[in-house]
């Protein structure tokens, strides 16, 4: 995770186009100015940022479903339920499935892992022509990096 630079997933697990499905794992920094508000000498990452982080795998699972032709962009989050703080330095495992997609836009089942449920949320992103090259050009780096489309 790159917390600054909002980058929550490091790693593809596994990404399946026929099933709908990914599994991804995120990093939780040791270190991050974040930690130090949320909560001063109790540090756990704040839930909306767990949501992201849901919201952040259902994107690449519907990047991988579309051969990286269209961006998804975060639309809402349903039924979102923590269950658990999550420490700086943990590793997570995270994982989306989709649920529906048409009319330009995904819904998506997310959820996160350490050690048992972490939290869960239904997810809909809304799915457009990638609005400036750039953008595209950052999200297929991206998506090399952490390994979509490799799996």
């Amino acid at each position: 995770m790159r917390l600054e630079y909002f980058q929550m997933i490091d790693t593809v697990v596994s990404f399946d186009a026929a099933t709908g499905e990914i599994h991804a794992k995120a990093f939780v920094p040791e270190k991050s100015p974040i930690f130090e508000g949320h909560f001063p000498g109790y540090p756990i990452l704040p839930g909306v940022l767990l949501i992201e982080t849901m919201a952040q795998a259902s994107g690449y699972l519907i990047l991988g479903m579309n051969g990286l032709t269209r961006m998804p962009f975060f639309a809402g989050v349903k039924k979102a339920k923590f269950r658990k703080f999550i420490e700086p330095g943990t590793t997570l495992d995270v994982y989306a499935k989709m649920v529906h997609e048409g009319s330009g836009y995904s819904v998506t089942e997310g959820r996160i892992e350490q050690d048992g449920p972490v939290c869960d949320a239904e997810l809909t992103l809304r799915v457009l022509d990638f609005p400036a090259p750039e953008l595209k050009a950052e999200i297929e780096a991206r998506a090399a990096v952490i390994g979509l489309g490799q799996k």
